[in-house]
């Protein structure tokens, strides 16, 4: 097996691996440019893609066209144009203007670094949202805060992970079709939910861990068709509400208490499911959805022919890739959404035939373009004839086969079948969500090659600031009818960092009777990204019937994990 160039890590090439970067290479003139395989683990592979993603980030800078103030995913000391996302969806700028002569003297990645460094890129990725401007790679948003990844949803704020269809909620990952909902997580179908993982079609339900179609439960895991339990118990329906109202939980600290018991609970007395995987056919991974033949991806839905593919739909004879959407043949891409056969690409929407492209969108047969729309048959932005097109690409792909000399900070080697080196993301590594999965700090991202921002934006502008731990024991914050803490700041209990409540969270707060956070919201998000598991498998053996199984709960991890058959047999 091969040794992976950067972890030193072994790792496995498939045949299966092999034929698809044969199906894929390009050819032109009857002469094929193979997809070399990769030098790359799988998971350094997705780290690199995943430098290039900064979420959750936002921060005020100038529109580098009109100079008004925007929010935007790139900090003011960025060296890059960034433009107000809508006049960068307009006709007041010509990505032409930005074009140039391949020269064969200079690695590509050198000359496409100066390219993107000029050309306007969109202030976010924010398409056909209304009142939603604080969201990024999310569309179709109607008065939305801080959602990113999120679609078609209304009334949310912090709302993140490839969440569609929801509708009043605050603070959730990954969830669909769901309404009123408080932190939950990989929820589906909730209505009036708060601290729910793993749950579907649950209304009603507090603190709740793989339930399925159950309401009015507290405390409860493991339950299918179940009404008025409290920590697994049944009860009347009088008197669930009667012992429901003993449960302290007015203030956040009494929430935080029953969030710790619960999971404390959940670790030493719920059943664990090995992996994931529900109406999948020949699949590996975890979270994976009506997929067939797909191998060591995480969270997909209706994924055919696939490997290595993370949080993504609807895609077909794809290989590398994260968050995409309605893809066939693509390879190495990242946000790449509804395109055909096309690699070496970011945050390009419906194209054919792409390669090493950014910020392209309704586009065909680009190579190393930046921000071009609607457009066909250019290298570096620069316009081409088909057959100048078809003689120039491999001209391109024999000279980045070469050797590259050794030029910080771009990487010496083979540049042909190598997705863009971390030196040319934007975004420092403590801006992207790279380091959710894979932290690292500065030293070590600077080792590793990966930028690092220290860039701090300003502090909230309020009259006053107010200590987390100060909210419950000031009765003026606990009484419904005040809109006091929209004059402060909170002071998160964690880090001390100050963080606003916004005047539609409060309300959120009043309607499902919930208390005020004390943890910035940066804290809760990655409160909920600790409850998921690693994207990665592990043997072990299942603690029923001992059958040695793949899961992702390490074999070190307190749970107790059962094989699919036992799982089912046991739950159902």
């Amino acid at each position: 097996m091969p040794i992976c160039s950067k972890c030193r890590s072994q790792f496995e090439i498939a045949q299966e691996d092999l034929l698809f970067y044969d199906k894929i290479s390009p050819v032109f003139s009857n002469k094929k440019f193979q997809i070399c395989a990769p030098t790359l683990c799988p998971e350094c592979r997705q780290q690199r893609r995943l430098c290039f993603r900064n979420e959750r980030k936002l921060y005020k800078r100038k529109c580098d066209f009109s100079g008004k103030q925007i929010v935007s995913a790139y900090s003011p000391e960025k060296p890059c144009t960034v433009y107000d996302s809508e006049i960068w969806w307009s006709d007041k700028w010509d990505a032409f203007n930005y074009g140039r002569d391949f020269d064969f003297q200079r690695p590509f990645f050198e000359q496409f670094d100066e390219l993107q460094k000029i050309v306007p890129r969109p202030a976010l990725v924010n398409m056909s949202s209304e009142n939603s401007i604080y969201t990024n790679h999310a569309v179709y948003n109607k008065n939305c805060f801080m959602c990113v990844n999120t679609g078609y949803s209304e009334d949310c704020l912090y709302v993140t992970n490839y969440s569609i269809y929801d509708k009043n909620c605050v603070d959730c990952l990954a969830i669909q079709n769901c309404e009123l909902c408080y932190f939950c997580v990989d929820v589906k179908q909730g209505y009036s939910c708060s601290f729910l993982y793993r749950c579907e079609d649950c209304d009603n339900s507090n603190f709740c861990y793989d339930c399925r179609s159950c309401s009015n439960c507290f405390g409860c895991f493991n339950l299918r068709k179940k009404s008025y339990c409290i920590y697994n118990k049944q009860y009347s329906k009088d008197d669930y509400l009667g012992e429901l109202a003993k449960i302290q939980k007015s203030s956040w600290t009494d929430l935080i208490a029953i969030y710790n018991k619960f999971w404390a609970l959940v670790k030493q007395k719920a059943i664990h499911q090995g992996i994931m995987i529900e109406k999948c056919e020949n699949c590996t991974g975890d979270r994976l959805t009506n997929d067939k033949n797909t191998r060591h991806s995480y969270y997909t839905f209706d994924a055919e022919d696939c490997a290595y593919c993370y949080d993504a739909g609807a895609i077909k004879n794809c290989f590398d890739i994260t968050e995409p959407y309605k893809g066939e043949l693509e390879y190495e891409t990242h946000a790449c959404n509804i395109n055909y056969n096309i690699m070496f690409c970011s945050k390009c929407y419906e194209n054919s035939n792409l390669s090493y492209c950014q910020y392209c969108w309704y586009s065909s047969d680009l190579f190393g373009c930046f921000g071009m729309k609607r457009q066909k048959y250019c290298i570096l932005n620069k316009q081409y004839s088909k057959q100048e097109y078809e003689e120039l690409v491999p001209k391109i792909i024999e000279h980045m086969q070469k050797s590259t000399p050794l030029s910080p900070p771009y990487p010496r080697g083979v540049e042909w079948s190598q997705f863009f080196p971390p030196s040319l993301s934007p975004f420092g590594y403590n801006e992207v969500i790279a380091n959710e999965y894979f932290p690292l700090d500065k030293k070590q991202a600077q080792e590793q090659g990966f930028n690092w921002s220290d860039y701090e934006s300003p502090l909230p502008k309020v009259e006053k600031i107010i200590k987390a731990d100060e909210l419950d024991r000031d009765q003026k914050f606990l009484i419904q009818e005040s809109n006091d803490i929209l004059n402060y700041a909170v002071e998160c209990s964690q880090t001390q960092r100050p963080f606003i409540i916004q005047k539609a969270e409060l309300e959120f707060y009043r309607k499902m009777n919930l208390p005020i956070s004390h943890l910035h919201p940066d804290i809760r998000h990655q409160m909920r990204m600790d409850l998921r598991n690693p994207r990665k498998l592990w043997d072990r053996a299942c603690q029923k019937c001992r059958l040695q199984i793949q899961t992702s709960y390490s074999p070190d991890r307190p749970e107790t994990v059962y094989c699919e058959k036992c799982y089912l047999g046991t739950v159902y």
